[in-house]
């Protein structure tokens, strides 16, 4: 890609490093020159090591574990972008936590994915460019422009490659919410859809009951946009193989893994799992190394940020995919 060296510059904050790089390879560009400092008593301070005057800046972080050190850390970047003039400031959060704090379940609960989006907004950032997020309606959170990915085209290209060695093949959604991307998926795969009826007994416990459709002597493929504590699907792999499945593979865009979802997967009737580097390894991830799958969504993320620095349509970015999940 054709980019101007002089007015591109994107960073990498600590849980976007290892992505800034490689989206930096794709656009043939220097990674942004920058530090986090901590302080003996747990205040982040940033540095930024370059000129950014009028520049068109980016910066890459993933507010995964831990949260809100992650999230700060992305808020003190774009206030040191913004107080050095940048002309610019786009936040590219590959994967956005607290997102799944949307709406009011019950009386007196926060809903932090809003409060979240307007301190994007307070911090000084222009416009924010995500993927997968867990409720499509969080863009409209935010009073600044969106672009919202989806890595459903890398995933579903990865099947596409192998797909003969899948035979006879069932998308399966783990809960109902899920269905439409799932739906995709069959579609694009030319294989049959099913669907389970998820009930949780609490916020790490889910109870899986119902199967909607026919998984005997068949590959599934289950997909949904995180893997967190993997009790969904850890519990929807258990009811497909009693119900007569060949074997059952699970992708999802982001590896949250949190809790005991390592040693659930590792233990789970699951022989591959797909997923993408939204959130960085760093060897966490080494108790499920042997059914694990990264995908890269690096050469997305380039191809987002070039397109949106020469102010050109990143719909087909959208078209490409299968959907997000609503």
């Amino acid at each position: 890609m054709n980019v101007d060296r002089d007015h591109l510059k994107v960073f990498g904050a600590r849980a976007g490093a290892e992505l800034a790089t490689e989206v930096c390879d794709n656009l043939d560009l220097p990674v942004g020159a920058a530090h986090t400092e901590l302080f003996p008593d747990g205040e982040l301070i940033v540095r930024i090591e370059e000129d950014v005057r009028g520049r068109d800046c980016y910066i890459v972080q993933s507010t995964c574990d831990p949260v809100n050190a992650n999230l700060m850390e992305l808020l003190i970047y774009i206030d040191c972008l913004r107080r050095a003039s940048a002309k610019r400031i786009t936040a590219v959060v590959p994967y956005f936590g607290y997102a799944r704090q949307d709406r009011k379940e019950m009386g007196r609960t926060p809903i932090t994915a809003k409060l979240v989006a307007n301190l994007f907004t307070a911090a000084g950032a222009d416009r924010v460019l995500c993927m997968d997020l867990h409720a499509a309606q969080i863009q409209g959170f935010f009073d600044i422009p969106v672009d919202h990915l989806t890595a459903s085209s890398t995933i579903a290209d990865y099947f596409r490659g192998m797909r003969s060695e899948l035979g006879d093949l069932t998308i399966v959604s783990p809960d109902v919410g899920n269905v439409k991307v799932a739906n995709a998926y069959a579609a694009t795969l030319d294989a049959d859809l099913a669907i389970i009826d998820k009930r949780r007994e609490s916020g790490d416990t889910v109870a899986s009951e119902t199967l909607i459709g026919n998984v005997k002597g068949r590959t599934v493929l289950m997909v949904d946009d995180m893997i967190s504590t993997a009790g969904t699907i850890c519990a929807a792999a258990n009811l497909v193989m009693d119900r007569g499945a060949d074997r059952v593979i699970a992708a999802a865009s982001h590896p949250v893994l949190c809790g005991l979802a390592l040693e659930r997967l590792r233990d789970a009737p699951i022989s591959k799992i797909v997923t993408t580097d939204s959130i960085p390894d760093r060897g966490r991830l080494d108790p499920i190394r042997h059914k694990l799958v990264q995908l890269s969504i690096s050469p997305m993320l380039a191809e987002a940020v070039y397109r949106i620095h020469h102010d050109m349509s990143i719909s087909a970015l959208f078209q490409r995919g299968t959907g997000v999940k609503r």
